[in-house]
């Protein structure tokens, strides 16, 4: 029992050397041994792993998910607009040794990305008008930063998973004048809009009175046929009605005459040799 008293100290010492001859990567992280700042090796699997002690060194890295806003920048668009763009971007550590041999921290990493968002978005947006930026292509254009940044992103070990605008302002000394342009714009477009509903009730109207002109022409033209037949079959009527005595449907044309001409109470003079005298005489 004479080494009973060293026995705790024996435990203190075995336990201190456990405790810096060894380290856990857990479940939700990636680590990477170095040696005087040299990477020897890295960890992608949870575990409990050995070191030497003062020799090397564990870097961790997380393996969740990362939100990152990046600073405000000012970009051009392509019909020559400044804009200030607030972005953020969500990305994680896939390749630690990549990482760290890379851009070393996540430090280094936030400013790497800056440069990489910032100089895929002012390409990106400066192919599209501010109109496009703002409202219709927002969604396609982060699509394309975003794959374009997590090609390039691929170089350091990082996976990116989105890229997104939280915010999209103009310059204030800007603002009002394009927001003034924004609306003469949509003036002239409505303008056009009204224009050419215009050009089109007109073309409806003439192409409407030119059917109509058509219709009335066709209803007069079937209107002087009918006419024509019934006037050609009036004649014949007639024609066959005073074909046996000329001289008789003479005479009652003349009455139709005098009667068309003459009023009640008219005094008229007519000679002896008048046709109607010469009925009345000869009694034919």
């Amino acid at each position: 029992m004479k080494y009973a008293p060293i026995i705790p100290i024996i435990i203190l010492v075995l336990f201190g050397v456990y405790k810096v001859a060894t380290f856990t990567v857990q479940i939700d992280q990636s680590a990477v041994l170095t040696r005087l700042g040299k990477p020897v090796n890295e960890y992608t699997t949870p575990g409990l792993r050995f070191k030497i002690p003062f020799v090397h060194q564990v870097v961790f890295f997380s393996k969740k998910l990362i939100e990152y806003d990046a600073d405000s920048s000012e970009i051009i668009t392509n019909d020559k607009k400044n804009l200030v763009i607030d972005n953020f971007c969500r990305w994680k550590v896939v390749d630690p040794l990549k990482f760290y041999l890379t851009v070393n921290s996540y430090t280094g990493a936030f400013n790497r990305l800056d440069d990489i968002i910032y100089s895929e978005m002012r390409n990106e947006l400066g192919k599209h008008t501010l109109i496009e930026i703002i409202s219709h292509n927002r969604q396609q254009i982060m699509d394309s930063v975003t794959a374009l940044t997590k090609k390039k992103a691929e170089e350091y070990g990082i996976e990116i998973y989105d890229v997104r605008i939280k915010r999209a302002d103009l310059p204030p000394q800007n603002e009002k004048a394009v927001y003034a342009r924004m609306k003469s714009e949509r003036e002239r477009i409505a303008k056009q809009y009204r224009s050419e509903g215009q050009e089109k009730a007109q073309v409806i109207m003439a192409t409407t009175d030119k059917e109509k002109a058509i219709i009335l022409a066709n209803a007069y033209k079937t209107v002087e046929e009918i006419k024509g037949k019934t006037d050609g079959k009036v004649i014949d009527i007639y024609s066959k009605a005073y074909s046996p005595d000329p001289d008789f449907f003479e005479f009652y044309k003349s009455l139709g005459v005098y009667e068309n001409v003459l009023t009640e109470g008219t005094e008229f003079f007519l000679s002896t040799n008048n046709n109607i005298f010469k009925v009345l005489e000869t009694g034919k």
